[in-house]
């Protein structure tokens, strides 16, 4: 596993604004605190969620493009990138993989954080159809796509972008958490995050709470203290 020393950049792939605030944004801010610099990349702008019948397609987009934006910010986020797909439609495509991989170019970081391909049975809310495909194409777009020079010439050719070996990743939602973050530093930050998605929380009595005592217990399968708090990751090292 990566020293902490060791990452200076990392680059947050997921399917819809939240998925980093419910599955990272603890360790994110952990991260900021540290200096190191954080990008989200958002395959979809989440179009297709919510609960406002007011708001056509395009209007719930731009709603939560804004409230990824602010959620970003409470973790020390201001990079926040968009690749505009439909959201509940996402496959992993090669063209998928080759959006990704040129965002891994230009970012270049040590580590990617992104959703656990596979479904989890014993805990279904982060195996939604999108998650899983942007999981399984990042995952593609780290091995093989992003190192190999030869993989999408034109991202060198036309682009510039040289090739880049991503050195681990850190995946969210899975059955198999091997490493886990203490976030209790972090914990308010983190909640802040998911109250500024207000379209998909505000309505959901008493959901926060829910997702505290989750971390807790997962602190607790840590063995961390009492009163802690925890995210948990598979690490998958790719160097």
């Amino acid at each position: 596993m990566l020293p902490e020393s060791e990452i200076t950049r990392v680059l947050v792939v997921t399917a819809h604004p939240d998925d980093a605030d419910f599955g990272a944004a603890g360790s994110v801010a952990l991260f900021a605190d540290q200096g190191v610099e954080v990008t989200y990349l958002l395959v979809t702008d989440g179009d297709a969620g919510g609960n406002d019948r007011a708001l056509d397609h395009a209007g719930m987009a731009e709603l939560r493009r804004a409230e990824q934006a602010a959620a970003a910010k409470c973790v020390g986020v201001t990079d926040v990138r968009f690749l505009g797909r439909p959201d509940g439609t996402v496959v992993p495509s090669l063209e998928l993989r080759k959006e990704i991989a040129r965002t891994l170019r230009q970012v270049r970081p040590d580590l990617v954080i992104t959703h656990h391909p596979e479904r989890n049975y014993q805990f279904i809310a982060p195996s939604h159809p999108d998650h899983r495909a942007v999981g399984g194409a990042a995952l593609d777009a780290v091995y093989p796509d992003a190192r190999n020079p030869y993989a999408f010439p034109d991202l060198l050719e036309e682009d510039g972008l040289e090739a880049w070996t991503v050195r681990e990743v850190w995946l969210m939602g899975g059955p198999t958490r091997n490493h886990w973050v203490d976030i209790t530093p972090a914990i308010d930050r983190k909640l802040a995050a998911l109250r500024a998605h207000a379209s998909q929380v505000g309505h959901a009595e008493g959901l926060l709470e829910t997702v505290k005592s989750r971390l807790a217990a997962w602190a607790r399968q840590a063995g961390f203290p009492d009163g802690h708090y925890a995210e948990g990751f598979q690490v998958v090292e790719t160097a």
